[in-house]
């Protein structure tokens, strides 16, 4: 570790403490802070992963890590052995040891793959940073928030260590045939297409694509869709820069954060200085987003501040990307961009990529796909059955936690105060990947993005007087000393409540009068992880008011599904699996989505009748289109779900039915000779205009 660092363990947790502050500064929109990213920078080369990579797992011996295991040293994946805790022995004829460390002295891996529940996920990082594995790979979804800001300020400490994920599908070479995730090998081919992709789903749908266009892939860097995620877009663009096996990039982004912006920045450089730059094709999902609410995806929603999908693929347009609406549109616009490019390389810098010669193009027939070999056993992600990410309290109870804490002045709920609403917020930075304060001098104007300030600061660090100043001339307060102490007072109180309750947003409006502020609204949102992982922050589950909220949504999440019924006179209900293709579905449907809709990774045919059940309640929906990309999902249990729940519901509802992936011919013959009036197609394009369709 860093020399500057002490590392204490407390339980099975690592925490950091550093001695004095670290050197150097990092932007931030406009702002300077003190955080140090350089140390974690030097670890990008780690994620250039291929057949030489000694790959380790921990929790090797768990249901889990075995079937990936398997799947992984058949393709070709060099696993050397794995971890756990308090055992030494064998396991699929390959060695298990009690401790990372020892795991790293005896085997020398250059990577570990960590099987391991939520709730121990975060000490598994931690463990595999300190034995200074090169490259960590998490792909657990509903790590709380908190544990992985702790893990943040402990990777940005030390440069040995690279992560990837959490909530992520993981990290492949499909070149290197070097799997170290849980992705769905059937789709994969050796090419020349890297990806970088927020959402599990969209990138197998681009791998798909690509593979259908002739074009293979290289190297998948699957960033997840975390608050925080280890690596991000713009981190994994500069290694796709210089692989050598990269020549054309898919981009996949969604709601939630500047990522986008930052790549689309990194887009523009690269292009400016490069004689003959890759082509970049990127997505944006999430136009259609149900504001204030969380889209699946523990990241995928947006504060005060960051831009929505609309302006990232603007940035991402003028940066000199191609823009698609569907990933299933990456392989022709790939092919078109690089059979450009190599017209303009120069004669001799390289062979020609030869792109007429690989042929290929995405069909659009029904019923008619390639035929795969199939991998019968298939690993579920590591989800809890609950998906809930968010939990918001009433503006009540907001203020009595305000007065509580800290006796902070609170208005009356619902009362009027004369004075200026401004902006006063507690967040996330991800690109620092640490805690922020959020201010505006107009709560009214923030909501446009227009006149809102972020002020990273380190995790659990308390707040010094340089910035509280900085906040207090942009909030426009007084430039009496009570103004400011009051501002210091109010940030003490709402820090305390953001670490001792685990919160992702604490979100106020304030007025100020002869030097005082005063609360006058208050929304705040606590990351449900914590509870539904780990136990923790029982007595806020006991202020939700259950009986306020949607009773569809109630039931979805009881059974695992994620519901959002979206506003307008949509008519079209969406079944899809995946947050991200979710998103992206109900983009395509410009308008006409009722709802969004997410299975989960542990869809099974049961749960598919449940949505069915769920979506017919909704009055507006005319017809449902269900869009399944078979990855860990099965295309053939998806199907078998559809036709259970058709015959026992027998709903008047046309439905629409798009299966792709894996075992996607079996489940596009089970709907084929269901004989049940289902609509079935293998192209997302003609799927949704039917829908569409239908629903007039």
């Amino acid at each position: 570790m860093h020399q500057g660092s002490r590392l204490r363990r407390y339980g099975s947790r690592v925490r950091l403490r550093t001695s004095g502050s670290p050197s150097g500064r990092c932007r931030c929109r406009s702002l300077w802070t003190t955080s140090r990213l350089d140390s974690y920078s030097d670890t990008l080369s780690n994620l250039r992963i291929g057949n030489h990579t000694r790959v380790i797992f921990q929790g090797f011996t768990g249901k889990l890590a075995t079937v990936n295991a398997k799947d992984s040293i058949a393709w070709g994946t060099r696993i050397v052995g794995g971890v756990t805790p308090g055992r030494t022995a064998e396991h699929l004829g390959l060695p298990v040891l009690p401790t990372v460390r020892s795991a790293v002295e005896q085997l020398k891996p250059d990577a570990t793959a960590i099987y391991v529940a939520a709730h121990q996920a975060a000490a598994a990082i931690e463990e595999a940073i300190e034995a200074e594995v090169p490259l960590i790979v998490a792909v657990a979804e509903h790590i709380p928030l908190h544990d992985m800001l702790r893990v943040h300020s402990v990777l940005k400490s030390q440069s040995k260590s690279r992560l990837v994920g959490p909530n992520s599908p993981g990290i492949i070479s499909a070149v290197g045939r070097c799997r170290i995730g849980f992705q769905p090998l059937p789709c994969f081919t050796p090419g020349r297409i890297g990806i970088v992709a927020k959402s599990g789903t969209l990138s197998y749908e681009a791998v798909a694509s690509t593979t259908r266009a002739g074009l293979g892939q290289s190297l998948c860097i699957g960033v997840g869709g975390d608050i925080v995620p280890g690596t991000n877009l713009q981190e994994a663009l500069s290694v796709l820069e210089h692989d050598s096996e990269t020549d054309g990039i898919a981009l996949i982004g969604e709601i939630g954060g500047r990522g986008e912006f930052d790549a689309a920045d990194w887009i523009r450089e690269y292009r400016s200085r490069a004689k003959s730059p890759k082509p970049v094709v990127a997505l944006v999902a999430g136009i259609t987003e149900a504001t204030g609410r969380i889209m699946g995806h523990a990241g995928a929603f947006t504060t005060a501040g960051e831009p929505d999908a609309k302006a990232k693929i603007a940035a991402l347009e003028s940066a000199g990307a191609t823009i698609v609406g569907h990933p299933a549109e990456f392989g022709e616009a790939l092919k078109a961009r690089l059979g450009a490019r190599t017209v303009t390389l120069e004669l001799g810098l390289r062979e020609e990529v030869g792109i007429r010669s690989l042929g290929g193009t995405q069909r659009r027939q029904f019923h008619t796909v390639a035929h795969r070999p199939q991998h019968r056993e298939q690993q579920r992600p590591l989800l809890n059955r609950q998906q809930r990410r968010h939990l918001y309290i009433s503006e009540g109870q907001c203020m009595d936690l305000l007065r509580e804490a800290g006796g902070i002045n609170c208005a009356t709920v619902g009362s009027s105060e004369p004075g200026t609403r401004k902006l006063l917020a507690l967040g996330i930075e991800r690109a620092t990947r640490s805690p922020c304060i959020i201010a505006s001098p107009s709560a009214e104007e923030a909501k446009l993005s227009g006149s809102v300030e972020r002020y990273p600061i380190d995790y659990g660090n308390d707040h010094d007087t340089v910035i509280i100043e900085q906040v207090a001339r942009h909030l426009q307060l007084s430039s009496s000393e009570s103004a400011v102490k009051s501002l210091r007072h109010l940030l003490k109180v709402l820090t305390a409540i953001f670490y001792d309750k685990e919160a992702f947003f604490l979100s106020t409006s304030i007025v100020e009068r002869l030097g005082e502020l005063t609360v006058v609204n208050a929304r705040f949102g606590f990351d449900d992880a914590a509870y539904r992982s780990c136990g923790r922050q029982a007595e806020l589950q006991q202020l939700r008011n259950v009986a306020a909220e949607d009773p569809a949504e109630v039931e979805a999440e009881k059974n695992g599904i994620v519901y959002i019924k979206l506003e307008g006179p949509g008519a079209v209900g969406t079944l899809v699996n995946g947050a991200g293709l979710a998103m992206n579905t109900v983009d395509a449907l410009r308008g006409h989505a009722a709802n969004f809709l997410d299975t989960g990774g542990k869809a099974t045919s049961e749960t598919v009748k449940q949505s069915f059940e769920i979506i017919l309640r909704d009055p507006r929906v005319r017809v449902i289109f269900v869009n399944i990309f078979g990855g860990l999902t099965l295309g053939d249990m998806i199907a078998r779900g559809i036709i259970m729940a058709f015959k026992e519901l027998s709903p008047s509802t046309p439905v629409v039915v798009r299966i792709r992936g894996t075992n996607e011919e079996e489940g596009q013959k089970l709907i084929a000779e269901s004989g049940l009036p289902l609509y079935a197609f293998d192209d997302f394009e003609a799927a949704a205009a039917k829908a569409i369709e239908l629903s007039r």
